[in-house]
């Protein structure tokens, strides 16, 4: 069965790189299927649900903000975010939506800190989502 690398990168560190047989990435105008052979592709990617097909075994993970850059046989995932379902505290991230939730209904917050707890809030949710496998 043909198969592409994969690559997860972080800024802390490389999570996740394997030859795979196929990804799915939650893209800015939804979910993306990449398989080998893919034609060349550059996006931008929103926090949610990657799905990784790897040796007959679905692999999930919370990600978040990023680039996915795709060639026909390499699949490069830069992400400030990437949490394995295993590794997810799902009641800490409950907590932080609570208190994104929380932090929103401050009316003196400025756009830039309204962006920020944005952010927090889909990140905690994206991880919520892969926690108790519920798709969008």
């Amino acid at each position: 069965m043909p198969t592409l690398h994969l690559e997860i990168v972080t800024p802390e560190a490389r999570i996740y790189q394997a030859e795979v047989e196929a990804v799915v990435v939650p893209g800015v105008e939804g979910e993306l299927g990449i398989l080998p052979h893919h034609v060349a592709l550059m996006t931008q990617i929103v926090p949610g649900e990657l799905r990784i097909s790897h040796e007959g075994q679905q692999l999930r993970m919370a990600v978040g903000e990023g680039f996915l850059d795709v060639l026909p046989n390499r699949v490069l995932i830069l992400t400030d975010m990437a949490i394995d379902e295993a590794d997810i505290d799902e009641h800490a991230a409950e907590k932080a939506v609570a208190l994104a939730e929380q932090e929103l209904k401050n009316t003196t917050l400025s756009h830039e800190e309204i962006a920020t707890v944005q952010s927090s809030l889909l990140r905690s949710l994206a991880k919520i989502r892969v926690k108790r496998g519920s798709h969008y």
